[in-house]
C-alpha cells in the first residue's frame, strides 16, 4: 500500500513542480521541502532502513546538483527538487534519474534555444560553463545573466523521476 501512496505522491510532486516551473521558471521551497518530507515519511513507515536509504539518496542527488548550481547552470529549486526525487526513488534508481534528466534537459535546451532563435548565440556561449575564462574572451553566462534562456528544468527532472521510478 505504501508503494501506491509513494507513486501518487511522486506524481503529484512532479506535476506540481512542472506546472510551477512552466508558469514561473521557479520551483518554490514549500513544494520541494514538502515533497522531501512526504518521501521520507513514506519511507519511515517502512522502517529505519528504508528511511536511511531515502536520506542518503536525497543527499547524493543534492550533492550532484550543487556544482551545477554554483556554476550558474542550474537553479536552486531544481537542486532541491532532485533531492526530493532522490528520497522517493532511492540510490539504486538515482543513476537512471540523473541520466534521463540530463538527456531530457539537453533536448529541452535545444528546443527552447531553437524556438527563440538563439541557437547560434547559445552554442557560442555554451563553453562558459566548462571553461574558467568563459571561453576565449566571451563573458561567462549563468542563469542570472540578463537575457539568459531559462529552461523549465523541472520538465527534465520529472522525466528522469518517472523513468527512475519505473525502471
Amino acid at each position: 500500500m505504501v508503494d501506491v501512496f509513494s507513486t501518487l505522491a511522486l506524481l503529484a510532486l512532479t506535476v506540481a513542480a512542472v506546472g510551477w516551473d512552466l508558469a514561473t521558471r521557479r520551483i518554490p521551497n514549500v513544494l520541494t521541502a514538502s515533497g522531501l518530507l512526504v518521501a521520507l515519511a513514506l519511507r519511515a513507515v517502512q522502517g529505519p532502513g528504508p528511511l536511511a536509504v531515502g536520506v542518503f539518496a536525497a543527499l547524493v542527488a543534492f550533492a550532484l546538483a550543487v556544482p551545477l548550481v554554483l556554476a550558474g547552470g542550474l537553479g536552486g529549486g531544481d537542486a532541491k527538487l532532485l533531492a526530493a526525487i532522490g528520497a522517493f526513488v532511492g540510490p539504486a534508481a538515482l543513476p537512471t534519474v540523473i541520466l534521463v534528466t540530463a538527456v531530457a534537459g539537453g533536448i529541452l535546451a535545444v528546443v527552447v534555444a531553437t524556438r527563440r532563435g538563439a541557437m547560434g548565440d547559445t552554442l557560442t556561449h555554451a563553453r562558459s560553463l566548462v571553461t574558467p575564462s568563459g571561453g576565449g574572451g566571451t563573458a561567462r553566462r549563468t542563469l542570472s545573466t540578463p537575457g539568459a534562456l531559462a529552461v523549465p528544468y523541472a520538465v527534465a527532472i520529472g522525466a528522469g523521476a518517472l523513468a527512475g521510478w519505473w525502471a
